[in-house]
């Protein structure tokens, strides 16, 4: 131990430099500053699944990881349609669901946006229009922005979101 000390003392500090500053690493002040300039406060997501197969879903969760930090940009999930301010739809709406994605649409204050996640939530995907779906979101609610992929990745889904609150150009 006294010799690894010793080697220590003498040697002294032999690690990098610290990097620079990266000026592209001010990008999450911008956008926490636009979210703020556009709504006042967080933006709040409620995701509805209208029939998917769950793989959108898995690539929601990854938003909520320390690497992609949802939440540190200040967009945040709600449990109810009345806290709302966007609606991310996934997968076909299939009969079961049309009635309840209706209701949470409805119960959403103006100004709602909607979000159609994933090939199914754009164009009904492998089952399009049948007995058992209705095809894609926009045929039973409004659609703002789809953002399509199967399953679309995280980087997609976040920008998709920060499409429908962006204003038009």
């Amino acid at each position: 131990m006294l010799k690894t000390l010793r080697k220590i003392a003498t040697v002294g500090l032999v690690s990098e430099p610290a990097p620079p500053p990266d000026e592209l690493l001010r990008v999450r002040r911008a956008l926490d500053g636009r979210i703020a300039a556009v709504l006042g406060r967080a933006l709040c997501i409620r995701h509805v699944d209208a029939g998917s197969c769950n793989g959108c879903e898995l690539e929601i969760q990854a938003l909520g990881n320390p690497y992609y930090n949802l939440e540190g940009h200040n967009i945040r999930f709600v449990a109810s349609p009345r806290h709302a301010d966007l609606l991310l739809v996934t997968g076909p709406v299939v009969r079961n669901m049309e009635a309840a994605l209706r209701r949470v649409y409805a119960a959403t204050p103006d100004p709602k946006l909607v979000v159609a996640l994933g090939d199914c939530g754009c164009t009904g995907g492998l089952l399009g229009e049948c007995p058992a779906s209705l095809g894609p979101v926009s045929n039973i609610i409004p659609v703002d922005v789809a953002v399509p992929g199967c399953p679309p990745g995280p980087l997609r889904i976040l920008q998709g979101i920060l499409t429908a609150i962006s204003p038009p150009a």
